[in-house]
């Protein structure tokens, strides 16, 4: 799919730029806000912009597509930009922005390489772009028509029907279509966006896994307070907390998300530290209605049983399936959870199938660690899948 030509320009040109892209994604961020600043009203989550996150995986998914075309001209790695797409569907990223990002990320490539980029280089990168844009635009076309939503428009208004405090910085909220139409079923371990107005007018878009079953008409969501980041870190976390309450209504979007539960008998290990035991919740809540002869083993770290959220239920969901295991790890008060191991999670005296289909949810640290701690007990890497909270900083921060 990419020219001979333009490969080799690419070639000569990626370590150039390569390591001027977090120059370049900070130039183009700032001038595309400034000419543009209704991007930030409903699209752009200004705590990844302001902590930085979104322009270093930016710059990631850049450099991962060009060196995925380098290494196979002749393909398009359209699935290396699946969970963007995912991403882009849910806040409503419609296809004539790309445009839009185009004009602002190639004026940034040339204020930073100057007379390095000459006209044929500005040409070869024009087609990565485009080839890029492309494979987006398609996955997200389709999958708009998958979820019965308008390119844009993903939204609907949900009511909170339950309200409940699953520890002191844990909230879920259980909710229905407001209108009382059935809404398209998502599937296990995926996400929904939400869209609230901040206290200065200005519309944030979060993300937050579903923990409830799979199911037409209700929906849940378990919101971790974000604390001690700095404004305007958690302030989508912290608005929901303090303002939402039983017959209140939240506007969501369809869902959305690349890591679902597979459809095989294969041996089962859910994996997740803190928040990240959301996904896995729904998970098991699909497996007990339609598998729960599958195996799974589930393993989750976190600080205290007290701050485990959704605790009972991971617990009541294993007692309900017959081949199910737990181990839970905290760092304090582990004698007050039956079972639980003290400390950090050590994987080294389990035995995890090496046909183990494997997933993770939680702090980036955290998965690195557990993916290595997985493939030296054998685990191949084709079997390990991960969900990230936020922009993927996986490839970027390798």
């Amino acid at each position: 799919m990419l020219s001979a030509e333009s490969a080799s320009l690419i070639r000569a040109t990626l370590p150039a730029v390569g390591g001027a892209l977090d120059e370049m994604t900070t130039r183009f961020y700032a001038t595309m806000f400034a000419e543009h600043p209704e991007l930030l009203d409903g699209m752009f989550n200004r705590g990844n912009q302001a902590s930085g996150a979104q322009r270093r995986a930016l710059a990631g998914s850049i450099a991962a597509f060009a060196g995925a075309l380098l290494a196979d001209p002749g393909t398009r790695p359209d699935a290396l930009l699946a969970r963007i797409a995912h991403k882009h569907v849910a806040v409503g990223v419609t296809e004539d922005q790309y445009t839009i990002v185009h004009k602002y990320l190639f004026a940034a490539i040339a204020d930073v390489l100057g007379e390095a980029i000459t006209p044929d280089v500005a040409a070869a990168w024009d087609e990565v772009y485009w080839l890029m844009a492309g494979a987006l635009i398609a996955q997200e076309a389709r999958l708009s028509v998958e979820a019965q939503v308008r390119p844009g428009h993903p939204w609907r208004q949900w009511t909170v029907v339950e309200r409940r405090q699953e520890t002191p910085d844990t909230v879920s909220f259980l909710l229905r279509p407001a209108d009382g139409a059935p809404a398209p079923r998502p599937r296990a371990g995926q996400y929904v966006s939400v869209r609230v107005r901040m206290p200065d007018g200005v519309h944030q878009l979060r993300q937050y896994s579903l923990s409830s079953a799979p199911g037409d008409q209700l929906r849940r969501i378990t919101v971790k307070r974000v604390t001690g980041g700095g404004a305007p870190d958690g302030e989508v976390s912290n608005l929901l907390h303090r303002t939402v309450e039983t017959g209140d209504e939240l506007t969501l979007s369809a869902p959305f998300g690349d890591i679902v539960l597979d459809d095989s008998d294969t041996p089962l290990v859910l994996v997740s530290a803190g928040i990240g035991c959301t996904p896995m919740v729904s998970m098991l809540e699909h497996l007990a209605s339609v598998t729960p002869t599958r195996a799974v083993t589930v393993l989750h770290a976190d600080r205290s049983p007290a701050d485990h959220a959704l605790r009972a239920d991971t617990r009541r969901l294993i007692d309900t399936l017959p081949d199910a295991r737990a181990t839970f790890w905290y760092e304090h008060g582990a004698v007050e959870e039956p079972g639980s191991e003290a400390g950090l999670m050590d994987l080294g005296a389990l035995e995890l199938s090496a046909e183990a289909s494997v997933y993770l949810c939680g702090p980036l640290p955290f998965m690195r660690e557990v993916r290595a701690q997985l493939l030296r007990g054998g685990i191949p890497a084709r079997n390990i899948r991960y969900e990230v909270f936020g922009p993927d900083l996986w490839l970027a921060d390798a």
